[in-house]
């Protein structure tokens, strides 16, 4: 539950969203991370996290959260 949560307060340090909440990036983004590779530490971890939610149609699960 707690990755969970960060996921909907923790924002995008830097790059093409950086402000955004890491909840509210765009598939798109987080699949090119995924391609790519996700970056080192509690960011990589948790935009892993957030493309996993995104690509299995689980989004919903957050929203009790916000």
């Amino acid at each position: 539950m707690e990755d969970l949560e960060k996921l909907v307060r923790t924002v995008m340090p830097y790059g093409k969203y950086k402000g955004r909440k890491i909840a509210d990036l765009p598939g798109n983004y987080l699949n090119w991370f995924a391609r790519k590779g996700f970056p080192e530490g509690e960011i990589g971890r948790l935009l892993a996290l957030m493309q996993e939610i995104d690509h299995n149609g689980l989004k919903h699960l957050l929203d009790p959260l916000r």
